[in-house]
């Protein structure tokens, strides 16, 4: 069993490994979400007086992290595979 499993990676180069690119990027944006969150919770503490105000700079630090995380998972993803030629370039 073991050796099936090592026969299976060794087929597929790292690059191309789509599970542990969504492993590291499902990481990265929990990771990411928490410590954001949790940032933008003690500048909402010392910054802002009424909950809503609090809530929205929680809120920002979520989105903020979210989007960071989106952007470095895209740039995992564009080298994601071979290219393939454009059909509309190829001459018939």
């Amino acid at each position: 069993m073991a050796e099936e499993n090592q026969k299976q990676e060794s087929l597929s180069p790292p690059a191309y490994d789509i599970n542990a690119k969504w492993d590291a990027c499902l990481d990265l944006a929990l990771r990411r979400s928490a410590l954001f969150s949790f940032v933008g919770a003690v500048g909402g503490l010392v910054c802002f007086r009424t909950p809503a105000t609090r809530w929205s700079a929680v809120a920002f630090g979520a989105g903020a992290a979210l989007g960071s995380a989106y952007i470095e998972c895209s740039h995992k993803f564009a080298d994601h595979g071979p290219h393939l030629p454009d059909a509309s370039k190829v001459e018939h």
